[in-house]
């Protein structure tokens, strides 16, 4: 099949289509252990809200039929977006109202959008880049450059901390802002590493990006006021400058595909645009099932009681687990401060975390190799082959049978 260039990117390998492929794939065999995907965990009691919130729009004369049978505008729905906006003024101190809001079908979607939006060549010719201060960084970027390279990324600082974890930091001192940077990005809580950027960390960050007059794009799929898996300060400030990003994903309905852009109007009008010229419209069926949940705050309680107590516990199990299937070898893991994954890392691992994710799947296990996660890292640097994205998303007894096994191959590869 002869394709144009921008189909050719599409069709080539990338890691978010291998993780995807093994999520599909591994949901049909009997066994698997699937600790690689970005799924969130089945909790009875986010269901039984979600399943009344259904209800609702059932039972209403008109929610139902304005959800499945009229497009929004392109920006979203309009009372969804106003009720987001009160909720962030009220609840986050963020001075916003809805036309800083814009809705989209995923945020993976956004993300195509804003890169997109500030990398890539512009009109005076230049050629312009979005820097990730800190690697690793999300899978699910490297790959939604229309241009190629869009990417600029810096190695962290790693302090040591005990029993086994450790914790990256942004290399301020290595970190340029050039005139080829279009946009500042980072993830908080990071995926792949549960990092959390400390509020010094963040503030530099803004510092920069207001002094050379680009955006600051905080990826905030984790983080507050939803869903809140996210287990140190979670403040988190909104300014004109700043572009962030959300979801109801990680909410428990991944489902629905649900972006949301918060971001200073003329951003907005942009995701708009591009919203009504790839697909006319975001779809309705996220905001007509969470409309009353925010307007209400339930969604709020529902964070705070329900999702991150059900998530950190399951990260301190997943420790626990580490600790006792990992023993004898040299392992570290990255502290878990949000989001719902550990990072493990094998210092000086004698094989390669693709051949080692290989070997867990031929076992039963699917995790995800750490080389996917450093978009835009040009140095040579053997880190990326010794670590490893874990999920702990899973019925506890998957988990600790995953862990189980990676130990066994971890051991087998070291010569143990």
């Amino acid at each position: 099949m002869d394709v144009s260039r921008f189909g050719a990117k599409f069709l080539g390998h990338s890691g978010i289509l291998q993780l995807m492929d093994d999520l599909g794939q591994a949901a049909q065999i009997p066994g698997v252990r699937m600790l690689g995907g970005g799924n969130p965990a089945q909790i009875p009691q986010v269901h039984a809200v979600l399943r009344q919130a259904m209800e609702r729009v059932l039972d209403s004369d008109s929610a139902f039929e304005r959800m499945v049978g009229y497009y929004s505008g392109p920006e979203g729905d309009a009372s969804y977006r106003e009720a987001l906006a009160r909720l962030f003024r009220e609840e986050c101190g963020w001075d916003v109202g809805p036309e800083h809001i814009a809705l989209t079908n995923s945020s993976q979607t956004a993300f195509f959008y804003l890169f997109n939006l500030f990398a890539g060549t512009g009109p005076d010719g230049v050629s312009r880049r979005i820097l990730l201060p800190l690697a690793p960084e999300y899978i699910g970027y490297a790959d939604v450059g229309i241009e190629p390279e869009i990417f600029v990324s810096h190695r962290p600082q790693i302090e040591h901390l005990p029993e086994r974890q450790f914790k990256y930091h942004v290399d301020f001192e290595r970190l340029q802002v050039t005139e080829e940077i279009g946009a500042i990005c980072v993830s908080r809580p990071t995926n792949p590493t549960g990092n959390v950027l400390t509020q010094e960390e963040l503030s530099q960050l803004s510092h920069l990006a207001r002094h050379h007059g680009i955006p600051l794009i905080v990826d905030n799929a984790y983080g507050a006021p939803f869903p809140e898996i996210i287990y140190t300060d979670p403040g988190l400030p909104w300014a004109p400058h700043m572009v962030l990003t959300m979801s109801l994903s990680k909410l428990g309905m991944p489902g629905v595909r649900t972006g949301i852009v918060v971001a200073r109007p003329e951003i907005v009008r942009a995701v708009a645009a591009m919203n009504a010229i790839l697909s006319l419209a975001p779809g309705n069926f996220g905001p007509a099932l969470t409309l009353e949940l925010v307007r209400s705050r339930e969604v709020l309680r529902l964070c705070r009681e329900v999702i991150r107590p059900h998530y950190r516990a399951k990260a301190e199990h997943a420790l626990a687990c580490i600790h006792q299937s990992l023993a004898g070898t040299d392992y570290h893991v990255h502290r878990p401060e949000g989001a719902f994954f550990v990072w493990l890392w094998f210092r000086n691992l004698p094989i390669t975390a693709q051949e080692l994710y290989q070997r867990l799947k031929e076992q039963g296990v699917v995790v995800v190799p750490g080389q996917h996660f450093f978009p835009g890292l040009a140095e040579e640097w053997r880190h990326k082959q010794e670590c490893i994205r874990v999920s702990y998303a899973a019925d506890p007894e998957v988990v600790r049978e995953g862990f189980r096994i990676i130990g066994q191959e971890v051991r087998r590869a070291y010569g143990g």
